[in-house]
């Protein structure tokens, strides 16, 4: 997406689980990388950590609890600490982003790399966190990591700040 517009399914309250659309993978390309990802790792794919990973697709912004909770709505058997060591595994092997937006938990959400780039606002009263691009934005970081020598290999940038929502609310 190369708009100024918010990309769809961008308002998310953290730990809503609308569902997210991906543009740049389907969701049998991300299965079968993170099948490829736990076999380099010398594991076996599962059912499990393939459910796992399904849902880490269709949801961003999830902390480990909240993607328990979805993965155990769809199968008792998955325990926290197969959630757990198969995001870890998924982080190490860059399948998937961690975030940590002001609400003290880390978030993850799908790795797919610059075609999927986006930032994010996050509200510091209420935790919606709302996804955006802008090319003009990501001119200027550019732009300004060359004028300082440097060459991009990833960047992200989290604006904080209270939502209209919250501001209506206080008034």
């Amino acid at each position: 997406m190369s708009s100024n517009q918010p990309p769809e399914n961008s308002d998310k309250t953290a730990g809503n689980l609308a569902p997210h659309v991906h543009q740049a993978m389907s969701l049998q390309t991300w299965l079968d990388r993170v099948d490829e990802a736990i076999v380099r790792d010398r594991q076996r794919p599962t059912k499990q950590r393939r459910l796992i990973a399904h849902i880490l697709y269709d949801h961003r912004h999830l902390n480990v609890e909240e993607l328990h909770r979805a993965v155990r709505s769809r199968d008792e058997s998955v325990g926290p600490a197969t959630v757990y060591r198969t995001v870890k595994l998924l982080e190490k092997v860059g399948l998937v982003n961690v975030g940590h937006f002001g609400d003290g938990t880390a978030r993850y959400e799908v790795a797919i790399g610059d075609e999927d780039h986006h930032d994010h606002l996050i509200c510091t009263r209420c935790g919606r966190i709302v996804e955006f691009e802008n090319d003009d934005i990501e001119a200027l970081q550019r732009q300004v990591a060359v004028g300082h020598g440097y060459v991009l290999t990833a960047h992200r940038m989290d604006l904080f700040g209270i939502c209209g929502d919250c501001q209506r609310k206080a008034k």
